[in-house]
This record gives structure tokens, C-alpha cells and sequence, in this order.
């Protein structure tokens, strides 16, 4: 397998039609499952081993509940009508210190898919207007529309999907 993409390294064409919307909502409902599904029947002592500087695998899934209010934002933002999107902490302060290793995995993972849920639940109330929408993405300098936004996030979540299943074949 190649290496891994840095998450920071990474660049978007945004140029899906908003006819694509409903697909990349279903791949966004489907994280938690694939994310439960990855971790099921891991050992404790694999699933928060980290190697070196690299979040353990029950780090990675903890990084994307504590995403999932940034994502929500972003939404409201594109309701609000906003030129820019809410900006993320690139320097992923609250995984650093939430001590995810010390939370019972069922609760990161319940965690997670309960904010997924309301984070999917305000993309399919979406109605034309918002779809057309657009912000400036604060990092990459570029407008985003909801669409864009749920694939960025999508991609998002696979990418620490992929970090996961890296960690698991270690």
C-alpha cells in the first residue's frame, strides 16, 4: 500500500454537482458504523497504544467527535449567510487534552455517532437556497458550498479511518 497523505498536505477540487449531495451524506451517516466496526473486538491495550508522537486508535476516534461542533458550525454559517466559515484549531488542542486513552471506548463511540447524527440531521434539512451557498474556508482560502464542506469532512473521517486500520496492522 502507498504511503498515507499528511491531513495538511492535502488538496480539494470542490467541483461536485449538488446532485452528489445526498451520497456523500450517506457516506457522513455511515462513519460511525465503519468507525465501531474497525474497533470492534480490538484489545484495550492495542486500541490506546500510541506509536511515538501518532494518536492512538482510540485518540483518532475521539478527534472526530471532538470535530463534529466545528462541522455543525460550519453549517450554521452557511445559514447565517457568513463570508467565512468558523475557523478549526490547527493545532487539535482539545483531542491533545481530552485523554480520550482514559474514556471508555463505548463512550467515545456513542459520543461520536450522537453528534454525527445532529451534524447529518442539519445536511438533510438543506434546502436549495442553502445548497447554493458558499464561504471562504479560512485554511484553504477557498469557497466552500455544503456540499464541499461534506466531502471535506468525508474525508476527513476517512483519513483517520486510514490512520486507524495503519495502527491495527502495526
Amino acid at each position: 500500500m502507498s504511503a498515507r497523505e499528511r491531513w495538511f498536505d492535502r488538496r480539494f477540487a470542490f467541483d461536485l454537482p449538488n446532485a452528489r449531495f445526498p451520497s456523500i451524506v450517506e457516506r457522513l451517516r455511515g462513519t460511525p458504523a465503519r468507525l465501531e466496526e474497525r474497533l470492534r473486538g480490538v484489545p484495550l491495550g492495542l486500541v490506546t497504544r500510541r506509536d511515538g508522537d501518532r494518536w492512538s486508535m482510540q485518540e483518532n476516534a475521539g478527534h472526530l467527535g471532538d470535530l463534529e461542533p466545528l462541522w455543525i458550525a460550519r453549517v450554521e454559517d452557511l445559514q447565517a449567510g457568513r463570508a467565512e466559515l468558523t475557523a478549526a484549531d490547527l493545532t487539535n488542542t482539545k483531542t491533545h487534552t481530552a485523554n480520550h486513552n482514559a474514556r471508555p471506548l463505548d463512550e467515545v463511540l456513542r459520543e461520536f455517532r450522537a453528534l454525527r447524527s445532529r451534524f447529518v440531521a442539519l445536511l438533510e434539512g438543506a434546502d436549495a437556497a442553502l445548497l447554493e451557498r458558499h464561504a471562504l474556508h479560512p485554511r484553504l482560502k477557498t469557497p466552500m458550498r455544503l456540499i464541499d464542506m461534506a466531502q471535506f469532512t468525508a474525508e476527513h473521517d476517512d483519513h483517520h479511518l486510514t490512520c486507524i486500520t495503519e495502527l491495527l496492522h502495526r
